[in-house]
């Protein structure tokens, strides 16, 4: 055995060129000085210390869209393809939230689109000479079908319709790309997904949906609740406030030990930017996320009073036991400077919990009894507990033998109650809908 890759930083998706000479990977080199987000980057190596990097800019190394209907995590569909040549790498590139395959010249570092489109290339694989592949696409409103690709022609041939039968039986509405400038001139980009019978001279409930990461984006991929909430008749806001990838390196360090903070008032500001059109109603505003997403709905109830209801999922309320319990280790400064034993008012000043007296927002906890990347006692059911002793309004739904991917790769029967449990939770204040499971007190 012997080693053949040697750098300070990790090694991802090995390919070995066709004359076995030079070594493609993706990955980084570890900064100097530690970061919250070290973007993703693709690298040669014929020697395996002395590394070539030949990508650059915004864009981010694979598939890279947040979606609730890709593979369970782990499934390494993004590898490096050389040429039959050598000359060049193919692989996936995600910028803005939209991911495509691009071809790489590996002597000029010059980038070249294969593929182009407002869509998400979810997964793919090429024959051994790199003459054709296979390639899984989806949109906003279509799932991953399989497509043929000729990179030299750039020809896409769809060859499966696999939901083609169920979705000619749904009104699906197509996502609307904006773009919009924050509290400091930052342009931030989002997705809105409306009613598909929308009429822009009534108004709706919205539902700002917060994604994780929160070194994560949303993007030209189907979202399954996504359409569920349209259909249902809420206007959904999905935001990639600053922190969020396929933005560049600066763009997703930003929030490094201000987190949460100012991406707080991007998203704040993209309410505002809704709510400007007209066709929002102000008096019912709703907002959910999870993961960072769960944090970030803890923040905005213990900031704002605007939101009418809110759904809090796998969160995060209180960052000083959640570094003493997750798995997600914090022994290097890349979010907080100290451990919380010796700033402990860093970590309070960052925690929802730390201004739960303001909270006056109906809030619902979604919980998996197994997770242990933000383990609930540490998030859902310290801001139950502490609701349920304010007498304010709060539920909290636990499902049993689920862990951080519930909504992503749980049991089928629990995503659907999980979606169930929040669309009736915004029915109940959104829409004033009478739901006696939510009554008990």
């Amino acid at each position: 055995m012997a080693k053949v890759i040697d750098i300070d930083g990790p090694v991802r998706n090995v390919a070995i060129s066709p004359d076995g000479k030079t070594y493609a990977f993706a990955g980084w080199v570890n900064p100097a000085k530690r970061q919250s987000y070290t973007q993703s980057a693709v690298f040669v190596t014929t020697d395996g210390k002395t590394v070539t990097k030949l990508t650059s800019g915004e864009a981010e190394v694979g598939s890279s869209v947040t979606g609730d209907q890709h593979p369970p995590r782990g499934g390494g569909g993004s590898p490096l393809l050389w040429s039959a040549d050598g000359k060049s790498l193919y692989m996936a590139m995600t910028l803005h939230g939209r991911s495509n395959i691009m071809r790489i010249d590996v002597g000029t570092k010059a980038v070249e689109p294969v593929t182009t489109g407002a869509h998400d290339v979810v997964a793919y694989s090429a024959t051994p000479d790199g003459s054709k592949f296979a390639v899984t696409v989806s949109d906003g409103t279509h799932l991953s079908d399989l497509f043929a690709l000729d990179p030299t022609s750039h020809a896409m041939v769809q060859l499966t319709h696999v939901n083609d039968s169920l979705f000619n039986q749904l009104t699906l509405s197509t996502p609307e790309r904006i773009t919009y400038k924050s509290f400091d001139g930052t342009m931030i980009e989002a997705w809105v997904v409306k009613p598909p019978d929308f009429s822009p001279t009534k108004k709706y409930p919205l539902i700002l949906n917060i994604h994780g990461g929160p070194h994560a984006a949303y993007g030209e991929t189907f979202f399954h609740e996504f359409q569920v909430m349209a259909a249902r008749g809420y206007v959904v806001l999905a935001p990639n406030p600053r922190g969020s990838t396929t933005y560049g390196e600066s763009f997703g360090n930003i929030i490094q030990y201000h987190y949460p903070g100012d991406d707080y008032k991007d998203l704040m500001v993209g309410v505002d930017t809704l709510l400007k059109r007209g066709y929002i109603d102000e008096k019912r505003l709703g907002v959910t996320g999870g993961s960072g997403g769960g944090l970030l709905t803890n923040w905005v109830v213990t900031q704002t009073h605007r939101f009418a209801a809110a759904v809090s999922q796998r969160s995060i309320a209180d960052w000083s036991a959640w570094w003493y319990t997750a798995d997600f280790t914090l022994f290097t400064p890349s979010w907080f400077r100290q451990p919380p034993f010796k700033d402990p008012q860093e970590y309070a000043q960052r925690s929802p919990i730390t201004y739960i007296a303001n909270v006056t927002t109906p809030l619902m906890l979604v919980e998996g009894e197994a997770d242990s990347r933000t383990p609930s006692g540490s998030g859902g059911y310290t801001m139950f507990r502490a609701l349920k002793a304010m007498k304010k309004p709060t539920v909290m739904v636990v499902f049993p033998g689920e862990t951080h991917e519930l909504s992503r790769s749980g049991k089928p029967v629990h995503r659907v109650a999980r979606l169930d449990h929040i669309m009736n939770w915004f029915d109940k204040y959104l829409e004033n809908k009478q739901v006696a499971q939510y009554d008990l007190q």
